[in-house]
């Protein structure tokens, strides 16, 4: 019933724009050839077929997607480029049993972030792009790769479990996901120091092999005391203390540059910055330090993508627009 209503709209909306006597002859010459009772009957019926075969001619909304890179390691971000002219909302990707959002980038373009860790297992992987219309998959491999091992030894007390609190708060930073883009470009280097650690290393903690643990950053054994800048811009959404509780993280600032992009300074002696505060790319928010679960003094700098920590080295060398 609604289309044959639709119809009859369209039929009375053409007859009242024609011409009176155009209508006339026209009318008179179909009811000389069908009779006047199928005239109308007629009349719907092709003014419907015209629909079908017009609705059916009409471009097709597509989704396209592409991911790079396109041959990634274990610790890349991924990024998922999608154009879509059908979404009513923004589309989504999935890896695995994770969703990952998309933020507009352009017109009827989308972007999503996807990490890769070196927990992830190498191989095959399929993404699902989806949008309100229809879902497509993407293929690609995710390529090995050795990460060093490491032995550390921590003087007694520094090697217990982490407190709920201290947990439940970098947890939390972990999962933010603002909607908001506040870098630009490729991210600085926090400290001016040398890196002793790279990131992705498995640790054996006091003679203890760390299962399921991988290095979650990098670390600069700068002088103490010097200064760490933001690598990128953002708001302050994490200070912890270590005479607060923060005994494996010590000292400890976290930034959220938004999108589900977060960085971490731990070990810091000195803070300069509050919760909430706004931050530009390269202005000081603390000094290096010592605290917490260290062996000395050094920067920590763990940056995450949708609560993951990545390979900070892509973002310093190119950037993700």
């Amino acid at each position: 019933m609604p289309i044959l209503h639709h119809v009859r709209q369209a039929w009375r909306s053409l007859t009242s724009r024609l011409a009176p006597t155009v209508v006339r002859r026209h009318k008179s010459s179909m009811r000389q050839q069908y009779g006047s009772r199928n005239v109308r009957r007629v009349v719907i019926a092709t003014l419907a077929i015209s629909a079908i075969v017009l609705a059916s001619i009409s471009p097709a909304t597509a989704l396209l997607a592409q991911v790079s890179p396109n041959q990634p390691q274990l610790g890349d971000t991924l990024t998922v480029t999608i154009d879509s002219t059908a979404a009513s909302t923004a589309p989504t990707v999935s890896l695995g049993n994770r969703t990952y959002p998309t933020f507009p980038v352009g017109k009827d373009r989308f972007r999503a972030l996807v990490p890769t860790t070196p927990l992830d297992k190498p191989g095959a992987l399929k993404l699902r792009v989806s949008d309100s219309n229809e879902t497509k998959e993407l293929a690609l491999q995710l390529r090995g790769r050795k990460f060093p091992t490491q032995s550390i030894w921590l003087p007694p007390g520094k090697d217990q479990d982490l407190s709920d609190f201290e947990f439940d708060r970098v947890d939390a930073f972990k999962k933010i996901v603002s909607p908001q883009k506040m870098w630009s470009g490729a991210f600085l280097k926090p400290n001016n120091g040398p890196i002793t650690t790279v990131y992705g290393v498995r640790r054996y903690y006091n003679g203890k092999f760390a299962n399921d643990y991988y290095h979650r950053g990098v670390d600069y054994a700068g002088a103490y005391g010097s200064p760490i800048i933001a690598p990128a811009a953002g708001r302050v959404a994490l200070v912890g203390q270590e005479a607060k509780g923060f005994v494996i993280h010590g000292n400890c600032i976290g930034i959220d540059h938004g999108q589900g992009v977060g960085s971490i300074f731990l070990h810091l002696s000195q803070i300069k910055v509050k919760n909430g505060d706004m931050v530009k790319a390269g202005q000081v928010i603390g000094a290096l330090g010592g605290t917490g679960a260290s062996t000395g003094p050094h920067l920590h700098w763990g940056l995450y993508v949708n609560g993951q920590a990545v390979d900070p080295v892509p973002w310093r060398n190119k950037g993700f627009e």
